[in-house]
């Protein structure tokens, strides 16, 4: 079975579902909608596929899933749309910025039995994934501590944080992801600090573009999670899981993973300059996942309740910077 694609979104990160979906045998890029006609026009053009509008996405019989890259405040109304409309989906992060309003979406998802995934692409990447494989196979014991990094090269125009729900919700939110991802349990509490170092204009416009976090199970395991708006050395993505037997880490990636040495010493190429080139297999990886999924007709995962933790994880944050206290999850999530 072909699993035929709408996709709504031909932005940034559209084009690189598009992308993914189009390279991958098991799939088909059917149509593509977006408010913006020039970038339907362009993205359908490049794949060989239809321009249609929302509403005609939905109604179609020739399409199976959709791909929702628009806008967050209109991911948990199309999931909502598209579930009725019996068209399995796959929503880029966050479902909404509004705990509440994701608790009501899931509950549509779970009535209409609709396979819904979540876009949490690191889980996809092949690094963090042997890291997850070397956890499994028990080569350093119980996990006990989770040390994340995640910095991006610049920090985003104010005008985008404005919309964008702020760092912890826009960026720290997948490093939330992770940390669930690597704990192997459940968090308890979130304990945050967050400061404007960077750009003068996020804190006007109400945000942080820099914070660290730790966070807390049941049982004592911890994470730790450090985020800045600015590392001027490139996109900084590295992460260490120490064990009761070991440790195991995924450093930072480069485009060209080589080693000069000479009378100047030893240098390596920079890193990668964003997300777009340093998460390219993770993002293919995780369509293609979305695809087996939807095939056999099997629960996704990341699931919107994995989204949702993730939105009360960041919430929880949040509240942590602004109370100055530790805040436990059951306080957002009710």
């Amino acid at each position: 079975m072909t699993v035929r694609f709408g996709l709504l979104g031909a932005g940034r990160i559209g084009k690189v579902h598009a992308k993914a979906v189009t390279s991958n045998s098991k799939a088909k890029l059917v149509a593509v909608a977006d408010a913006m006609a020039q970038a339907a026009n362009d993205l359908a053009a490049q794949y060989g596929s239809e321009v249609r509008s929302i509403e005609a996405i939905e109604a179609a019989g020739d399409i199976d899933a959709v791909i929702i890259c628009t806008p967050t405040d209109t991911h948990a109304d199309l999931i909502e749309r598209f579930a009725r409309a019996g068209k399995a989906i796959f929503c880029e992060k966050p479902v909404d910025l509004d705990v509440e309003r994701v608790k009501n979406c899931l509950k549509v998802v779970d009535q209409t039995d609709a396979t819904l995934m979540v876009g949490f692409n690191r889980r996809f990447d092949p690094h963090f994934q042997a890291v997850k494989a070397a956890i499994a196979a028990g080569q350093i014991g119980e996990v006990e501590m989770v040390t994340i990094v995640s910095r991006d090269p610049g920090a985003p125009p104010a005008e985008y944080v404005q919309r964008s729900g702020g760092i912890f919700r826009d960026m720290t939110i997948h490093d939330l992801d992770m940390a669930r991802f690597l704990l192997g349990e459940e968090i308890e509490s979130v304990s945050a600090q967050a400061s404007v170092l960077v750009d003068k204009a996020i804190g006007e416009a109400g945000d942080y573009d820099s914070a660290s976090l730790m966070l807390f199970t049941a049982s004592g395991k911890h994470a730790t999670i450090s985020n800045s708006r600015r590392a001027t050395y490139g996109y900084d993505q590295r992460i260490e899981v120490h064990g009761s037997k070991g440790a195991v880490a995924a450093e930072n990636q480069r485009p060209v993973s080589i080693e000069i040495a000479n009378a100047d010493g030893y240098t390596r190429p920079p890193l990668h300059d964003f997300f777009m080139t340093r998460y390219t297999e993770a993002y293919a990886r995780e369509i293609s996942a979305f695809i087996d999924y939807v095939q056999a007709k099997a629960p996704a995962s990341p699931s919107g309740a994995d989204g949702l933790v993730a939105l009360a994880l960041a919430d929880a944050a949040l509240k942590s910077v602004k109370e100055g206290r530790a805040v436990k999850v059951s306080e957002i999530t009710g």
